[in-house]
């Protein structure tokens, strides 16, 4: 088999899903180093470098693109280029976002995985199981008009259906995250979501710190975030996304279109829950969530 180039253009990424890649290349067959090559590169959470790495992605006519860190990265590099094949890993409402024209035919350069935007309102019901006085809802979001769009429809969802008010804290920088932080804190919000975000996951200890010593019940995307002392995290099954990406690497490679490829919607969901946490916010989680959580960390 010719050896290819498939390059990450990623900002953080959880070590997991990279991991998880690589062997899933293995069980189709392929060889890194040998049959293929896998260079990861990361914006190290700045959405500014993004841009610029795409470009050099394109001039080197790399086989194919993917990008994770959710719409910001995909839309640098479809931006970059129209031709190279670039597939998803992590995007959110793709559709909305303008990432493709439909899920079935995305047409252009672009196809992979999405998240539906109803995930923000699934997991603003699950604060509310776990805190059914939860009234008001701090959302930590970079600062992005397409995600701002889609945590904008959860909002009129969450207070219809909820009556669960929620209020955004953009970050645009990493140095502007102390102020977002503190702006949450002097508005007492009953409880917190973390938006799957790069620059937001770099700066995890940091977001961890200020919510055990605030003590807000907080929501993740990341899993390793409850495992670093986060309450509860919520999000698709990273080992179908890891696999879901190989197997679009695999057709690509063997001369598949991107626009012919439907982009696939997960189907299952990962609960993880923080019972330490907690405990020591006061919180008994219910049997019936407990029950659900595909791990309970004590």
């Amino acid at each position: 088999m010719k050896r290819r180039d498939t390059v990450f253009a990623l900002p953080a990424l959880v070590a997991a899903l990279i991991d998880g890649f690589r062997a899933s290349l293995r069980d189709l067959g392929y060889i890194e180093g040998r049959t293929i090559s896998i260079e990861i590169l990361s914006a190290e959470g700045n959405a500014e470098r993004l841009p610029e790495l795409a470009a050099q992605l394109a001039a080197r006519k790399v086989d194919i693109i993917i990008t994770g860190g959710g719409n910001v990265s995909t839309l640098a590099a479809r931006k970059a280029t129209t031709t190279i094949p670039i597939v998803m890993m992590s995007s959110i409402s793709a559709v909305e976002a303008g990432l493709v024209q439909s899920l079935a035919r995305p047409g252009g350069n672009v196809t992979g995985l999405t998240v539906p935007q109803e995930l923000g309102f699934k997991q603003i019901q699950l604060l509310q199981e776990l805190a059914p006085s939860l009234q008001r809802v701090a959302i930590l979001v970079r600062h992005d008009p397409a995600m701002t769009e889609i945590w904008e429809k959860a909002k009129s969802a969450a207070q219809q259906m909820l009556l669960v008010q929620l209020s955004f804290f953009e970050v645009r920088s990493p140095d502007a995250l102390a102020r977002a932080l503190e702006a949450i804190r002097a508005a007492k919000p009953d409880a917190m979501i973390v938006s799957a975000d790069p620059l937001l996951y770099q700066q995890r200890e940091q977001i961890l710190r200020f919510t055990r010593a605030a003590r807000i019940p907080d929501m993740h995307f990341a899993p390793d975030m409850v495992d670093d002392g986060g309450l509860v995290a919520y999000s698709p099954a990273l080992q179908d996304i890891y696999r879901g990406v190989a197997r679009f690497v695999d057709r690509l490679l063997k001369g598949a279109k991107p626009a012919d490829l439907p982009v696939e919607q997960p189907t299952r969901f990962e609960l993880v829950i923080n019972l330490k946490t907690a405990r020591s916010l006061g919180l008994t989680i219910p049997q019936s969530v407990l029950l659900r959580a595909e791990r309970v960390i004590e």
